[in-house]
């Protein structure tokens, strides 16, 4: 687990300016531990807070040997490439890290502790994570979760990538400053890095999955009044198949549905178009109570992601969202997420 204490050096290339580099922007904006440097070949050089608009002054260098310089003790690998394999050219710098005397961070699908190489040059104190392992003693889902009085929060998506895990993180700090009982629960590998805790729901077994979702909730749903699930996927996208077993393992009693402002397809797929909003929270409210055999899920908000646009185009983009669908709807990394707390607490 990342500590406040840890100096973390993210290897991040292509993925500052790029769509790969989700999991180590993702540490830059959340994570409590010191990061000192990001490696990005591309980026070298360049400011961090122009380029990304994330409130960390953090050099960025070219390689690890260069990240040296700045004494990290922990390599997080920030980029998650299709597919989560590792390309042979990060390897090599991986090695040269852990050589170095590095622990690592890894959220990928590799294994970095099946390679007898990087075992070898472990020395004592260090460790590698492997991130995206299936928990144990998993068995099938049986919507135990519906017996939980806590309010249970899942954040669904238009689309992959939109901002799921940056809104339940920013509702969930939103949550802990007004003294309620929250806590935000990961289900992929930079939310388990972020947070210590979860389930990578990528790295399960289909037959588990949803499984998987109920263990943790009820692990921690006695608890706590507020739980704020991790989103992964969506339903409209041909390729994912997280965002089903989220909904049947957790048994949401709130769904917020999370939209990049703007866009009218699947990234990379212009051929599957989204539909209106309003129908899309109908297919999520519908999926989500089955038809009513798990009881009635509502959509209470939209966190909406401007990340690309100004300030005045995202104050419009977010009062046309509200207009269209009827509910409460904002940016919550840019404006707080104080207003969907509000609707959640309703």
């Amino acid at each position: 687990m990342l500590k406040s204490n840890h100096r973390v050096a993210i290897l991040l290339h292509e993925g500052v300016r790029g769509v790969q580099g989700k999991t180590g922007l993702t540490l830059l904006r959340y994570s409590e531990a010191s990061i000192v440097t990001v490696i990005d070949h591309q980026s070298a050089g360049e400011s961090l807070p122009k380029l990304t608009g994330i409130d960390r002054n953090v050099p960025i260098v070219a390689s690890v040997e260069d990240a040296l310089l700045y004494n990290p003790d922990v390599l997080a690998i920030g980029i998650a490439p299709p597919g989560g394999i590792l390309p042979d050219i990060w390897f090599q710098e991986i090695k040269q890290a852990v050589a170095s005397g590095l622990s690592v961070i890894n959220g990928l699908h590799t294994r970095l502790a099946n390679y007898p190489e990087i075992q070898g040059l472990l020395k004592p104190g260090q460790w590698i994570w492997d991130v995206r392992q299936e928990p144990v003693g998993l068995g099938v889902a049986s919507a135990k979760a519906r017996s939980l009085a806590c309010r249970r929060v899942l954040t669904v998506g238009t689309d992959m990538a939109v901002g799921k895990m940056s809104t339940s993180l920013e509702l969930n700090r939103a949550s802990q400053k007004r003294g309620l009982r929250s806590k935000f629960l990961a289900t992929g590998q930079a939310g388990i890095m972020i947070s210590g805790d979860g389930i990578p729901l990528d790295a399960i077994r289909v037959d588990f999955a949803a499984g998987a979702v109920e263990q943790l909730v009820m692990r921690f749903g006695k608890d706590y009044d507020i739980l704020y699930i991790e989103g992964q996927g969506s339903l409209l996208h041909p390729g994912s198949t997280a965002t089903l077993p989220l909904l049947r393992g957790s048994q949401p009693t709130h769904l917020i549905l999370v939209h990049r402002a703007g866009q009218i397809h699947i990234r990379n797929l212009p051929h599957v178009v989204i539909p209106p909003l309003s129908e899309v929270i109908k297919l999520y409210e519908m999926v989500g109570s089955a038809g009513g055999a798990f009881g009635e899920v509502r959509v209470i908000a939209i966190a909406l992601n401007t990340g690309h646009l100004d300030e005045a185009g995202a104050r419009n983009a977010i009062e046309q969202v509200k207009m269209e669908t009827g509910l409460p709807c904002t940016d919550v990394v840019r404006f707080g997420g104080d207003l969907l707390v509000d609707a959640v607490m309703e």
